[in-house]
């Protein structure tokens, strides 16, 4: 009967221990989700590469951008290239232009421009084609997003 009592006794110690988190083995505690700072996170990888698909291309120039809570990266002009996109509201679409077609060759080397990451707490995945290189700069003008 003692022997009963003993574990019926060690029984409710460990159920009372794991019901209130506390055993030998611990009990991981979940804390909701709680930002951690003042900004939505805008952190970008543009890159630059030959292919006629963003699947497929060929990454020839990468860089990292990041623009909240203050631009940086390796971006060589963070600065700036923030600056325009905040200008366009992180459309990328927006950056781009038709060029005229009188000053580029129609040599067909294509080249591909992509962005990926986050702008301002949203997922961005936006890629563009071009024939050519010299297609591409007369497209994006003199902006400095993906000048690198």
């Amino acid at each position: 009967m003692r022997h009963r009592l003993g574990r019926i006794g060690v029984i409710t110690t460990v159920s009372a221990l794991v019901m209130s988190g506390t055993a030998a083995m611990g009990v991981a505690q979940a804390r909701p989700a709680q930002p951690t700072g003042l900004y939505a996170p805008s952190a970008l990888v543009l890159s630059v590469g030959k292919g006629s698909a963003a699947s497929s291309v060929t990454v020839e120039r990468a860089v990292t951008l990041s623009c909240a809570p203050r631009p940086s990266g390796t971006h060589p002009s963070p600065t700036a290239a923030c600056t325009e996109l905040r200008s366009v509201e992180g459309e990328f679409t927006r950056l781009t232009t038709t060029p005229s077609q009188g000053n580029c060759t129609r040599q067909w080397d294509p080249v591909v421009l992509d962005a990926t990451g986050v702008w301002q707490g949203r997922n961005v995945s936006w890629s563009a084609s071009f024939g050519n290189a010299c297609e591409m700069r007369a497209s994006l003008g003199e902006g400095p997003v993906f000048a690198f």
